[in-house]
């Protein structure tokens, strides 16, 4: 593949790795980078399969979303939420993956509004360090309007890294670098995981939630 940026290269490797994990079914899912030259950013490609690695994943586009140069590249549907974060932020790097267990988390949860995690040493990935730290993401309603999902998001979006669910539909999550971004997604995958088998055993119990 053709030389580009530090940063290209860095989604790149994030895409991969989370390739790996099988996190990318049918296409879904979108992943962005801030370029450190301008306040464009470097995001998804819509309709790519992701655990492809081509010279074709990604595009820079400015805060608007708007490409910066001319390509027959669509951005992910999803763009203007991370125009939000990038806004709003001093955060680098936005991921939002579609799994099966952030999916289940956030329907069981959804009319709480939110799921809040607590007493779990993985907690610390999201940097948390009290001993009675607790994360708590919120849910939003999957609004097919991007715009009104946009409004819907931007409330959420207050500090430099954060995650937040959408119900039925995936998470997303930020941080001041690539590395912070995917450590907090594999901290709330982890804890999404452990609450389904929690739930899972309580059922055996007659204890659910």
């Amino acid at each position: 593949m053709k030389n580009h940026t530090k940063e290209w290269q860095e989604l790149a490797e994030i895409k991969a790795e989370l390739a790996e994990r099988d996190w990318f079914m049918g296409t879904s899912g979108n992943l962005s980078i801030r370029e450190s030259k301008s306040s464009s950013f470097y995001i998804t490609a819509s309709g790519k399969d992701k655990r492809k690695q081509t010279n074709a994943d990604f595009l820079l586009v400015d805060l608007k979303g708007i490409p910066v140069e001319k390509t027959e590249l669509r951005p992910s549907a999803e763009t203007l939420l991370h125009t939000v974060i990038y806004e709003k932020t001093n955060a680098n790097c936005v991921l939002h993956v579609h799994t099966v267990e952030n999916n289940v988390i956030s329907e069981l949860y959804g009319d709480e509004g939110e799921v809040t995690f607590r007493n779990h040493e993985i907690i610390k990935a999201t940097g948390r360090w009290n001993e009675d730290a607790e994360l708590r993401i919120p849910i939003i309603y999957n609004h097919a309007d991007i715009p009104l999902l946009t409004e819907k998001f931007t409330p959420h979006v207050e500090e430099d890294s954060g995650a937040v669910l959408i119900r039925n539909h995936g998470i997303t999550v930020w941080g001041k670098s690539g590395l912070e971004a995917k450590r907090i997604l594999e901290a709330c995958e982890f804890l999404f995981q452990y609450q389904l088998l929690l739930n899972q055993q309580q059922v055996f119990t007659g204890s659910i939630r």
